[in-house]
């Protein structure tokens, strides 16, 4: 099968068998036991290496053991009850609330969790469009406790009452004649009902929208050829063959969560509808999207513009109609057949290209428009109200201010200074400068007032990312400081006796009315419950050609992408987890891996490893080394950046994550990486995130640490991954998942049997069912797993994990109870995989320039038999009725056994007490930021083994509920928390004992198998197998054939010509 000539690898070091590496990773904990703690006096904390309890018990023997834990009890805890309890607050139950999250970048219709009135979690709602939630929306909960807002209003930093700031800005603002109000992009009706009031009582005041990302040149191009300057909804769902030029549509492009989960929907094959879509990706760095794809071509960002003619004029001469200026690719061929996949799919493909570029998105339009995309995968009418931020107007501003031309500024939801240098400049030009952020941040900092906002969780908005979608934001807390919501600030500046709640009242009264039978208040109930209101789409028309100068328009386009220059090196700025640097300061996305590099805690220069090698650089990642520094110079802006090895870039560009480099953000964010938005460059009318011209040190300046998660596990050939493609599955559903069969012979008869029909345990004889009640199982889809880490996210919220901070993660201690693990994968030659030998690899000088990727979430398989319960001294971890291993915090005395018995490597180790330890000023050090924990989870403490536990509290919830209506769970009623955030459905949680169950559908398909089956460990957790859309390691069968067929006519052609002159 398609797996049994690969070789898969996390690493360059994996790949090459360092011996250095290999010997490291053969040591099964990073660091011995410290036996001097022994002798170590000093033992104020669980922080220091001084000797406690299970120190005792764990060097000293266990003979005592028994005795001892008998004799500990838990300390007694005053709690203070509430003097009048809220009604709808019952102790111990969780309250939900329909709300929505929007900080300018990410739009999401959430459930708010409450416990005792503290929010503390989110989950997506049921009723809005997308079914899931990101890692940034998941992580901002956090953001309510954080202790770098801002808790009264400031006037050069120093406190002013609200009162006397509303007068003095008042008073100022009324003798200026030039003001200007700067925002993200409002999507909310009645924000926008606010903003009109002000400037009717301000006419001089102008507003303008600047985005952190800008993605302006969709709109314009969209404007030019279809008359509305809109973000338009991309519909993937619909589409049988995805292009993606430069767009990580699956990672960080515009609204992934909403296409992911749309992008799936056609890569679930079965045997009774074995079909799938096809992705193709043309990019310069390894992103989300490509990782993906079924195939991944190498290309300069000076390129794509040239891929993209090339394409359209292929599409062309395919139908008939008139090409552009045609532009020299070094994938003629291959895009050649590329045209056919989409002629063969019209009406049913999408074309996407990330550069913020109008030529590039004129020519994307052309292409959408001639297969007839446009009104089915691409919506216009039914657009997104996301990302309307004009680069030329703040261009414009800035300019404005240079010159002292603006007398005031209010700035809202943006954080210009850090995003644009040449803003930071000229804003202290500005008389009246006021700031309505929730910190004292880079731009914020440089105003003489801050009139801090409420964070979202305390204050009310309504929201319309979307042609007929509405929905509302309501307070789940009262105010943590003296903060007021920006709308209610200018509103009281405007001198209106209103506040926002009648607004948002005001404004959907006079949309909406009443509907159907409900007058509007029983509307405005009901919208209010359900957080949602969804209108009836306008039919999408299909645009079959553009306006009429779109024609023109795609010539001059084509022709101006024709003088495009590359460069010796060419930069691609790209974002990570952490997005656009909003939310630098949430430990919880810094200590998230990033989905490729699996590093954490910075941001680094990606490059070839096959030209780090050429240069000299450091491309092993040992545990604790140091990578090598380059110095790079970007408009005029030298950065030292630390490099990083990323197999599948294409040679002589770089990458530099944006968001990183913030000195104001916090004490968390701050100083973290480098800032990369000094290299966003204004031209053609837009800010351009591909630099081409860069210049790069050849040489290591210097050498810096960088944590990584990727080389912690090993692999040590063992058969993990399994995969196959769709013409392997189409002739065998079973294809890529071979069982390894074991030889058992009895007297003369030999028989071939799996691990499990040669099972040693006993296995208990139960009535009925083999479990008793419930038996949890989960299944994972490696085909819809994207890689993205939403569910590391949604497990570490929702199970109190600690963040550790980059020095401990470069030790191998991170918490995470799961981990993505992302793989590489290389195809051998046919002699060497006849030969079989993993050395063989070593003489594949480019076996890392383009491999195909993997992405397998692992977590606590929760064996049936489970090598870490027979080796526990304490019994601190058990097996339980419904299968799930458990584990008891107060027995386990941290002798690790169990960590080393199990074959996932998944059980976690506290090495320190990450609560109320100033060492580690994460997320568990003041009170406030401690009110986020979830109190159904216990946090656990020095020396103690922790991991999944299958969400074992949402289990006893569901069955609570359950019990108290008399009947069992349903199917889907109860969810892990990262099947919850999974926006694919990759994960499925439920009762095998349920026959009608999806879980037990799962097991039962051909494409399941177990993680490490021959162990016979018999794990709760099973997989499914990887499919890819393509035709092995090549392209389109059919280039390649076109392709050997004219050479091979050309051979005979010049054999021929050679016999006639020989006769001659």
């Amino acid at each position: 099968m398609m797996s049994n000539n690969k070789k898969y690898w996390k690493s360059i070091e994996d790949l090459q068998d360092n011996p250095e590496f290999i010997k490291k990773q053969m040591n099964e904990f990073a660091e011995p036991i410290p036996f001097e703690a022994l002798t170590n006096a000093d033992a104020k904390g669980d922080d220091t290496s001084g000797t406690n309890r299970r120190d005792f018990l764990k060097y000293m023997g266990f003979s005592v053991t028994a005795a001892s834990l008998a004799a500990c009890e838990t300390p007694v805890r005053n709690v203070i009850p509430y003097v009048n309890k809220p009604e709808e607050v019952t102790p111990g139950v969780a309250s939900y609330y329909a709300s929505s999250y929007y900080d300018g970048n990410e739009f999401a219709s959430i459930l708010v969790k409450t416990r005792e009135g503290r929010p503390i979690k989110f989950e997506y709602n049921e009723k809005g469009l997308v079914k899931g939630i990101s890692s940034r929306v998941q992580a901002s909960v956090l953001t309510l406790y954080d202790s770098a807002r801002l808790r009264f209003a400031t006037k050069n930093n120093s406190e002013i009452a609200w009162d006397k700031a509303d007068a003095e800005v008042a008073a100022k603002l009324a003798k200026a004649t030039n003001i200007r109000i700067v925002t993200n992009t409002i999507i909310s009706p009645s924000t926008k009902a606010v903003v009109a009031d002000f400037a009717a009582k301000y006419p001089s005041t102008k507003h303008i929208t600047n985005d952190a990302i800008s993605y302006n040149a969709i709109v314009k191009a969209n404007e030019f050829c279809f008359g509305k300057a809109v973000i338009p909804t991309y519909k993937f769902d619909k589409a049988n063959v995805v292009v993606s030029v430069g767009a990580d549509f699956l990672g960080t492009w515009l609204d992934v969560p909403n296409y992911a989960g749309a992008y799936v929907k056609n890569r679930k094959p079965t045997k009774e509808n074995p079909t799938m879509s096809k992705l193709v990706s043309f990019e310069a760095i390894m992103s989300l999207t490509g990782a993906n794809a079924d195939y991944r071509f190498q290309t300069k960002p000076s390129q794509y513009g040239a891929v993209l003619v090339t394409l359209y004029n292929e599409i062309a001469k395919l139908q008939g109609t008139p090409a552009l200026t045609a532009i020299a690719t070094e994938y003629t061929k291959e895009i050649a057949a590329l045209a056919k996949e989409l002629v063969a799919a019209k009406g049913k493909s999408l074309v996407v290209c990330g550069a913020n570029d109008v030529n590039l998105q004129k020519i994307v339009n052309g292409i959408n428009v001639s297969l007839n995309n446009v009104g089915v995968t691409v919506d216009v009418d039914n657009h997104s109200n996301l990302f309307q931020g004009d680069d030329a107007a703040l261009e414009a501003l800035i300019a404005e201010m240079a010159s002292g031309k603006v007398d005031a500024i209010i700035i809202n939801g943006a954080n210009p200074a850090y995003t644009n240098k040449a803003f930071a400049a000229a804003l202290p030009k500005v008389g009246l400068r006021i700031a309505t952020a929730d910190r004292a941040d880079e731009t914020a900092s440089l105003c003489e007032y801050i009139l801090p906002d409420s964070n979202f969780l305390e204050s009310w908005n309504d929201f319309n990312p979307s042609v007929g979608v509405y929905t509302l934001q309501q307070p789940t807390i009262q105010p943590l400081g003296k903060t007021r919501q920006f709308q209610d600030t200018l509103l009281k500046l405007a001198g209106s006796t209103k506040n926002y709640y009648s607004i948002i009242q005001s404004t959907w009264e006079t949309t909406f009315g009443a509907k159907g039978e409900l007058d509007f208040t029983a509307f405005w109930n009901k919208a209010l419950h359900d957080g949602v209101v969804m209108l009836t789409p306008t039919a999408g028309v299909s645009t079959s050609s553009c306006g009429a100068n779109c024609g023109v328009g795609l010539s001059e386009a084509a022709t101006k992408i024709a003088g495009y220059k590359g460069g010796a090196w060419e930069l691609v700025m790209y974002q990570k987890n952490l997005g656009t640097g909003t939310l630098s300061n949430n430990p919880w996305l810094q200590e998230l891996p990033d989905p490729i590099s699996k590093v954490c805690w910075d941001n680094y220069i990606t490059m070839s490893p096959v030209q780090m090698k050429e240069m000299g650089l450091t491309t092993l990642l040992e545990q604790e080394s140091k990578m090598s520094v380059i110095e790079i110079s970007v408009n005029g802006v030298a950065m030292k950046v630390p490099v990083f090895p990323s197999p599948g870039q294409k040679t002589n560009t770089i990458g530099l994550a944006l968001g990183y480099g913030r000195t104001l953000a916090g004490k968390v964010g701050n100083n973290v990486g480098v800032n990369a938005y000094p290299a966003v460059k204004f031209e053609n009318g837009n800010y351009s995130y591909l630099n081409i011209n860069t210049t790069v040190g050849t040489k290591e300046i210097d050498k810096a640490i960088v944590a990584t998660t990727q080389t912690h596990q090993t692999l040590m050939g063992r058969h993990i991954i399994h995969e196959a493609s769709l013409a392997e599955f189409k002739n065998d559903p079973k294809a890529g998942n071979d069982r390894d069969l074991f030889v058992l012979k009895d007297g003369k008869t030999v028989e071939h049997k799996t691990a499990q029909e040669m099972d040693l345990w006993a296995t208990p004889s139960l009535p009925g069912n083999e479990r008793p009640n419930h038996f949890w199982n989960m299944s994972i889809d490696l085909n819809t797993c994207l890689g993205c880490g939403d569910c590391v996210t949604a497990c570490n919220v929702e199970n109190n994990i600690a963040v550790v901070g980059k020095d401990e993660i470069r030790r191998g201690r991170e918490m995470h109870w799961l981990r993505i693990d992302r793989y590489y994968s290389s195809d051998s030659s046919q002699e060497t995989g006849k030969a079989g030998m993993i050395g063989n690899y070593l003489d594949m000088e480019i076996a890392s320039a383009n491999p195909s990727v993997v992405f397998q979430p692992v977590m606590c398989q929760h064996c049936n038999h489970a090598p870490c319960e027979n080796v526990c001294p304490v019994l601190a971890t058990t097996h339980s009725s419904e299968g799930l291993n458990q584990m008891t915090y107060n027995r386990c005395i941290g002798t690790r056994y169990c960590a080393n018995n199990c074959p996932y490597k998944v059980r976690r180790f506290n090495w320190f007490r990450y609560t109320e330890n100033e060492k580690f000023d994460y997320t568990m050090l003041g009170e406030v930021e401690r009110m986020v924990l979830n109190p159904d989870v216990t946090v656990r403490t020095r020396g103690v083994i922790e991991k999944c536990s299958m969400c074992v509290q949402r289990i006893q919830e569901g069955k609570l509920k359950a019990k108290t209506e008399s009947r069992r769970p349903i199917d889907g009623e109860i969810k892990t928390a990262c099947q919850q955030a999974c926006s694919t459905g990759a994960i499925i949680f439920g009762d095998n004992n349920d026959v009608t169950s999806q879980v037990t559908k799962a097991k039962a398909d051909d494409r399941m198998y177990h993680l490490l089956e021959e162990l016979n460990v018999q794990p709760s957790v099973f997989y499914q197998t990887k499919i890819r859309n393509n035709e092995g390691t090549k392209f389109f069968a059919e280039a390649e054939h076109e392709a050997e067929h004219e050479a091979h006519a050309e051979g005979h052609a010049t054999e021929a010509h050679a016999t006639t002159e020989h006769h001659n």
